[in-house]
This record gives structure tokens, sequence and C-alpha cells, in this order.
């Protein structure tokens, strides 16, 4: 159910559009001279004022920035067009013949979100919990949903609002799959410490790369999101991590993801691996000496396996 009135003369200043979109104010005033949009009207004491299709258009095209489209071609392009290029630039997840959640399910529980309706969604993600496992859960049900909600919000399909109740149930969810797994100590190894960068407030990956983790008997220390940098090497020294491990999506600036994961590989030992995962593309795009990306979480128990041969260490070796 959409709740956006179709003559709603809401409109956000250009700092909420800047915390919604991550486009700086800088850039927003440029592309308004140098493209003639956004176009924003002037609110009661002359301060610009944009509204919510403007911000909706800057969302579809910042998504297209964080896939390696340039500005000028595709900031003046008409909101049609630019839906048009997302349905071709969006990576959708494979659905083979084996695929927990086909088509026909990703729309059921899209529809659900759109409905409101959080406690059946909590109830069919908690049968899909338990009828298949939280390994393939995580990575066959999570992962392919998380990825048509993100793709229906930006195509204008979702509020804002319901990607955010979807993310409360999911991260609910997936914190009851942790809670039911086998205890793990400190001295279980290796030692994982999980956060994100400031500007990086999406927890979701998080939680996923946790359950991951701790099905291969890994012991998982999260800081949540949003930790500075400084704190993150902290943090490795007091808990004497033997995996720092961060999750990104595509909001942040990837000069911001590259310049801040090349200060943080400085600041670590030099002998302390440095996990990266999510769906931000400059992960892939450029690679950084000391860190290793990855592009699913189905890697993560090789890299895992491939850290203990190195460590000579089992699951439950003492620290």
């Amino acid at each position: 159910m959409n709740v956006r009135s179709s003559d709603s003369v809401l409109t956000l200043s250009i700092a909420a559009v800047e915390r919604d979109t991550g486009l700086s104010k800088d850039t927003l005033r440029v592309w308004e001279r140098r493209y003639g949009f956004p176009q924003p009207q002037r609110d009661g004491i002359g301060e610009r004022a944009y509204t919510l299709d403007e911000v909706d258009k800057l969302r579809i095209v910042k998504r297209l920035l964080d896939a390696g489209h340039r500005p000028g071609r595709i900031v003046p392009l008409p909101m049609a067009a630019l839906q048009q290029l997302t349905e071709q630039t969006v990576d959708q997840p494979q659905r083979g013949p084996e695929a927990v959640l086909g088509a026909d399910d990703l729309r059921a529980h899209l529809e659900r979100v759109r409905s409101h309706d959080t406690n059946l969604l909590r109830t069919e993600l908690l049968r899909l919990l338990a009828r298949h496992g939280v390994a393939r859960f995580v990575i066959e049900i999570v992962g392919p949903l998380n990825a048509a909600v993100g793709d229906a919000w930006i195509r204008g399909q979702l509020e804002v609002f319901e990607e955010h109740m979807y993310t409360e149930v999911m991260q609910g969810v997936l914190r009851q799959a942790i809670a039911g797994l086998p205890p793990t100590t400190p001295a279980s190894r290796p030692r994982v410490l999980l956060s994100t960068f400031p500007g990086e407030p999406h927890g979701m990956g998080l939680l996923m790369a946790e359950a991951v983790l701790r099905l291969d008997g890994c012991h998982c220390v999260s800081l949540g999101t949003q930790t500075p940098l400084w704190d993150i090497v902290l943090a490795a020294q007091a808990n004497r991590a033997d995996v720092v491990g961060l999750s990104f999506t595509g909001c942040m600036n990837p000069n911001h993801v590259v310049d801040g994961l090349v200060e943080l590989r400085s600041k670590l030992p030099a002998g302390l691996p440095l996990w990266v995962g999510g769906s931000a593309p400059v992960l892939h795009r450029r690679r950084l000496a000391g860190v290793t990306p990855f592009g699913t979480l189905e890697l993560v128990p090789a890299e895992v396996q491939r850290w203990r041969a190195s460590a000579s260490v089992t699951p439950a070796a003492a620290g």
C-alpha cells in the first residue's frame, strides 16, 4: 500500500537530502548550476527545499553513480530513462532451479512489506529459518530478499519507512538465529571483530557475517555500526582479534571507503587480516594490499579454514 499522496507538498532541506541520498551539498549545488537538476524551491527563509520526486530521482542517480556511471550522462536524464537504466545496471540475484526463493516468493515477501504486515513477514521468515537452517537462510534467503527490497526501494516501489520496517524485522530474525547457535568463547579461533566505518549505518551485513562465522566456530565481537577507525584499532587490541571484518553498502562515497581502508590497514598490525564484504562496488573494482574482499558470504568458510591452517589452530584451541 503506497501511502504517499500524489499531490504532497512535503519538501526536504538540503541537509536532509544529503543525509538521505549520500550526495554532498556541494554536489547538489554544482548539479543545479551545471545540469539544471535538481531545481529546488525556496522556503520561507530562502533555503533550498527539495520535493520528494526530486529526492527519489537523486537516489536512483546515486545508485547508478555507485555502479560506475558518469554524472554528466545520467543526471540530465528523465526519471523513466533512469529507471530503465537501473533495470539494466542493478545486479539481480541469480535464481536457479534449486533456489529457495523463486520470483513469486520474492514478490510475496515484498507485498508483505508494502502491506505493513510485519507479524506475517516475521512469521514467514522464522518458518524459512526453521526449515532451511541458518546457513541457507542467510545466503539463499536473506541475501536475495535484501537485494529485492533494495531494488524496489531505489525504483520507488517502496517508501523509505517500509524499507526500514523490513530491515528491523529481518535483523530481529537474524539475531534470533545467532542466539540459537552453539556458544563460543574467546578461546574459539579465529576471534573476529566486526563493525562498519563512520557514515555506514547499515548493520544487516554484520549480522549475516556473524551468523556465517559463528556456524564455523569463530568467536565474534560486534561493535555495531559506525565505529571510528582508531576505535576499531583499539578494540582489535583489547579483544586480541585475529581478524577485523567490515561491511559496506553502496551508501558511502567510494573514495571514503578506499581512503578509510588504506588508513585502517596502516594502523592495524601487518599480520592481522582485514576482511571486507558487502554490496559497495568499489570493494571489487579496486584491490588494496592487505585487504581481502568477499563477493559472497559463501566464500567465508574457506577463508576461515585458510586462516586456521596458517595459524595451526582448531576452532576451540586456546588463544
